[in-house]
């Protein structure tokens, strides 16, 4: 017989995504999807359980159900449409979590275990090294929203690897995910007609594209193919980088310089009208930026994205329509003014 896969957070775009691609591999037999609530997008033949992780009741789930592989994709930053606010993220991501691994360690059935994580988990600070490895401490630990629940997750998932050593769990780190189904904040922020930015900073940004996310899943669900290892914890980002000032040009949407007091409070206005989720955990990573070597995905893991960073976003600006300015124009006012304050600079300064 093969695979009997339960999978959370069917009810997200990407969820969803995972769940109709994993029903085509010929060793799964069985999906079931899970959520608090119910999908409004088709998820082909899989069965479909209204469940609340938070609950104990996904025990029962697992059990009646012979569950052998669980992909864990219900840890995100934003709530799904109207479902409450931070509080209630938080308790999904971190409740939620420590619900469905405590039901997992008791299911004898249950063999592998994949995580959808994030490099938030690294945070972003002025002190931060140029490259995160998997085994890099950060600098500081963030010290609230999706960035400290990633942190938390992980613990947890630490203890229950060391309590079922029999079961492979697999943690996928996940650069920000973009693609022309993004629902993410970041994807929201990118989408305003004009971009606000903290002065005097240009960070560095990695992508990660939506296709080769639920790939990289396909590959931690299934078993190791010869020659890597998909149990551990990985680093998933697409090649390179783009600067904020690449992205915006790419875009053709202005950006806005403005003190980081003041993009702070800019945050607050717009989460206040609900226009974009600005957090204060976003705004640090707009400010310091964030880059992981992704070199054990590659040669462990064994997984090589078919779209680099750069790829991955084209595809998103694309996806978005045009901004106020067509991007070639930008690009080309952008260079004469960068050419123009060099020569007034002198070749000596």
């Amino acid at each position: 017989m093969g695979n009997v896969v339960l999978v959370t957070g069917v009810a997200r775009q990407l969820g969803g995504r995972f769940v109709r691609r994993i029903q085509r591999d010929p060793d799964v037999d069985r999906v079931i999807g899970v959520d608090a609530v119910t999908p409004e997008h088709s998820l082909g033949g899989a069965e479909f359980l209204r469940a609340d992780i938070r609950h104990p009741a996904i025990a029962r789930v697992l059990a009646e159900t012979g569950v052998d592989t669980v992909v864990h994709m219900d840890i995100n930053g934003t709530p799904l449409g109207s479902r409450g606010g931070r509080a209630s993220v938080k308790e999904a991501n971190v409740i939620g979590t420590m619900q469905l691994l405590g039901a997992c360690q008791k299911a004898p059935n249950v063999q592998r275990v994949v995580i959808k994580s994030s490099t938030s988990v690294y945070g972003s600070a002025p002190r931060d090294p140029a490259v995160f490895t998997e085994n890099t401490p950060p600098k500081s630990l963030p010290s609230g929203g999706f960035a400290k629940d990633t942190v938390e997750v992980e613990g947890y998932v630490r203890g229950f690897a060391r309590r079922r050593p029999d079961v492979a769990v697999c943690v996928l780190r996940f650069a920000n995910i973009l693609g022309p189904c993004a629902d993410s904040p970041l994807a929201e922020y990118f989408s305003l007609p004009v971009l606000p930015t903290v002065l005097g900073y240009d960070p560095r940004l990695q992508f990660v594209h939506e296709d080769d996310a639920i790939d990289v899943l396909r590959i931690a669900a299934a078993a190791p193919r010869r020659g890597t290892l998909n149990s551990g914890t990985f680093n998933i980002a697409g090649d390179g980088v783009l600067l904020l000032s690449q992205v915006s040009r790419r875009l053709g949407r202005p950006t806005l310089p403005l003190f980081l007091p003041t993009v702070t409070w800019a945050g607050t206005a717009l989460r206040s009208l609900g226009i974009t989720d600005f957090s204060p955990e976003q705004i640090r990573m707009l400010t310091h930026g964030r880059v992981v070597e992704t070199t054990q995905m590659r040669e462990t893991l064994g997984f090589h994205p078919r779209y680099t960073t750069a790829e991955t976003f084209e595809e998103f600006a694309r996806s978005r329509g045009p901004g106020l300015l067509p991007p070639a124009s930008l690009a080309r006012t952008v260079d004469r003014l960068a050419g123009v304050l060099s020569a007034r600079r002198g070749p000596s300064q």
